[in-house]
């Protein structure tokens, strides 16, 4: 038996996945957390040995667990949570902690410079100036950390998303590389020409010497070396950021296709083919993955706040002991007339699409004295459902046609909140067997980098385990009405 190895490094924990490399099943996983750094309120960071340390855990563990001959692992897959930005010097040591994609500490930096970025620098990206991507943040290390100010004029200093940070550190500082679905995160990348952008990289001040090589998204990154828990020759051969390899792994090579990931928040991609779409209406148009030469584009809708919901259920009201326990609450509301005029407003960090409001906040509305934690735990599902459905419906407006939602994520196992969103958004949604499809993803990116499978056969290796149906019900598209008057009324 030959193996894959898929490195899913996420943001709050690693995931390191086993996979058949001759039946893509997936034998085991292995997943270690890491700690969440919050230095100021709206500030979040991680220590990068945290991460290279949870990330070599996982591995050793996992394959220590099924006593794998290591010589088997034919290749290795990376997928990555994308705009978390990192700085280092050349011999791979932290010169600062990694600045997360939920930070917000650039935001007055992107409202001094919104005007001037519109004019010169969104249709290169598709993207919004918005803290969140990876440009910002790389400025705020160049203005504000001594070491790293210090590395860039010794010509000591790179930067990157953690893609690249990995990949360094398992190829023992010999390969130094990205590929465009985490470069188009940076506010850096031209979409047309998949590479680092002059005018861009100007607007920021960011020197091209400190950033990584833009590959293809299945190609030979480079062999691992040095590793104390991998032998070393393995090659790397995909590379993906986390929303990209879930659409990869859900088969979404089709333009039409669309996924949505349920994890922390909530991230949807529309695969639109091989033509950049301007969206007109909040969405964001990025890099899906490249290929002999072939450029392929999505777009994508972003709630903040998902899973991290039902967690404030769980760790500040303490109405439920675990995550999973939310289902069978929420379902204890047998009358949806109780809950007509109940809003679970999930805005911890932010509204995402359509609206990329930073300073809004979370809001629970409509309580009466007879509202329980059933009404709120209900309230709460409703909240992410309606969340995600605000970038079905600016999909539904930037595309002529959109196929089945496909779903993936730890919350997509809560069939309540499956058959919410299929109702709220008036798509049928298919939950595949392999709900790790991140990992997976860039799994089978591996084996397409090897040339022994090609992207178009991907379908074949999808399994539906459960469809959730539309209903028809009044109840859904006033809850709908309510929710968007309500977001009006309070954030705009």
């Amino acid at each position: 038996m030959s193996f894959l190895l898929a490195i899913d490094q996420g943001t709050t924990g690693s995931t390191s996945l086993l996979i058949d490399a001759k039946n893509f099943t997936v034998i085991d996983k292995e997943k270690i957390d890491y700690r969440q750094i919050y230095p100021k309120p709206s500030w979040v960071e991680h220590d990068l040995e945290d991460i290279w340390n949870s990330v070599s855990q996982s591995i050793s563990t996992l394959l220590k667990r099924r006593n794998v001959d290591t010589k088997k692992i034919i290749a290795i897959g990376i997928t990555n949570q994308r705009e978390t930005t990192c700085a280092y010097d050349k011999k791979g040591k932290p010169l600062h902690h990694a600045i997360v994609w939920q930070d917000r500490r650039t935001s007055a930096y992107c409202d001094e410079r919104r005007a001037d970025y519109n004019k010169v620098c969104q249709k290169k990206t598709g993207l919004p100036l918005d803290s969140y991507f990876s440009g910002t943040k790389m400025r705020w290390f160049l203005d504000n950390i001594p070491a790293v100010k210090v590395a860039n004029d010794v010509g000591d200093l790179l930067m990157s998303t953690v893609d690249t940070f990995l990949l360094y550190r398992l190829t023992n500082c010999k390969s130094y590389a990205t590929e465009a679905s985490n470069a188009s995160r940076t506010l850096l990348m031209n979409l047309e020409t998949f590479n680092w952008d002059n005018d861009l990289l100007n607007f920021f001040g960011i020197d091209r010497q400190v950033l990584p090589e833009i590959k293809e998204s299945f190609t030979n990154f480079g062999v691992t070396q040095g590793c104390s828990f991998l032998p070393d020759g393995i090659p790397i051969l995909s590379i993906l950021g986390d929303q990209q390899a879930a659409l990869f792994g859900q088969a979404c090579v089709h333009v039409g296709d669309i996924k949505c990931t349920y994890g922390t928040g909530a991230f949807l991609l529309l695969n639109i083919g091989e033509k950049i779409i301007h969206s007109q209406t909040g969405l964001l148009t990025t890099a899906a993955y490249s290929f002999k030469g072939k450029k392929i584009y999505a777009l994508e809708g972003a709630a903040y706040i998902a899973g991290a919901a039902v967690q404030f259920l769980r760790d500040n009201l303490k109405t439920i002991q675990h995550s999973s326990d939310v289902e069978p609450l929420a379902r204890e509301v047998k009358d949806l007339s109780q809950m007509e005029h109940v809003l679970f407003m999930p805005f911890f960090t932010g509204i995402g699409t359509p609206y990329w409001n930073s300073e809004a906040k979370a809001a629970i509305l409509g309580l009466t004295r007879g509202t329980t934690n059933a009404h709120i735990a209900r309230a709460c599902l409703e909240g992410i459902a309606l969340s995600v459905n605000d970038s079905v419906t600016s999909f539904k407006k930037d595309f002529s046609h959109l196929n089945d939602i496909r779903v993936d994520g730890g919350a997509a196992a809560n069939d309540l909140l499956m058959q919410m969103q299929s109702n709220f958004s008036q798509k049928n949604i298919l939950r595949p067997e392999v709900i790790d499809t991140t990992a997976y993803g860039v799994a089978m990116g591996a084996m397409v980098g090897r040339g022994e499978i090609n992207i178009e056969d991907l379908s074949k290796y999808w399994k539906l385990q459960k469809e959730f149906k539309q209903e028809s019900n009044n109840y859904y598209s006033k809850k709908k009405d309510l929710w968007d008057n309500s977001i009006k009324k309070l954030f705009f």
